[in-house]
């Protein structure tokens, strides 16, 4: 099992928003074991949702995801706020990324368990930006959070925690 440091910990709480919040991964030693280009590619091919909001996948790194939904009118939901569904879409596919930067490309890796937050409305004009890691991975389950921004605006707007199961070797 690879688990973060407390120092790891306490850098990745303390981080100013000039850099991204992820910037601490599991281990600084490796790197991510997915590109960012082959996990769009998974992304678009797997998750419909992603090829129609034109997602697109910033920065990958081992146990670490940045992921960006581009403003779209299609996300906004009755009250003038970006839809929970759209929110929860793009916490969840950071997190696979963030999965798959550790494990390599295992198509299986699937969600057990996802918590959204909401915590201030979302800017509509903004682009919507995940800055996911992973807190824990095993040998069967993955744990990390993801923290989801307006693109420019230093506090979050959503915070989610999340659960993958990591099938077992064959």
């Amino acid at each position: 099992m690879v688990y973060a440091s407390m120092d790891q910990l306490k850098k990745f709480a303390t981080l100013k928003r000039d850099k991204p919040m992820v910037s601490g991964s599991l281990d600084d030693t490796k790197t991510s074991l997915v590109s960012a280009e082959e996990f769009a590619r998974l992304l678009h091919q797997g998750l419909p949702i992603a090829a129609d909001s034109n997602a697109q996948v910033n920065e990958m790194g081992f146990g670490l995801c940045v992921m960006r939904f581009p403003a779209n009118e299609k996300f906004v939901r009755p009250g003038g706020t970006i839809s929970g569904p759209t929110m929860f879409a793009l916490a969840d596919a950071s997190l696979w990324g963030a999965v798959l930067s550790a494990i390599g490309a295992v198509e299986l890796a699937v969600t057990t368990n996802l918590n959204l937050n909401f915590l201030r409305k979302p800017a509509l004009d903004r682009d919507l930006i995940a800055e996911t890691r992973l807190i824990k991975l095993g040998r069967r389950l993955a744990y990390g959070e993801s923290f989801l921004y307006s693109d420019g605006e230093d506090e979050p707007v959503a915070h989610a925690t999340g659960t993958y199961s990591i099938p077992p070797e064959r």
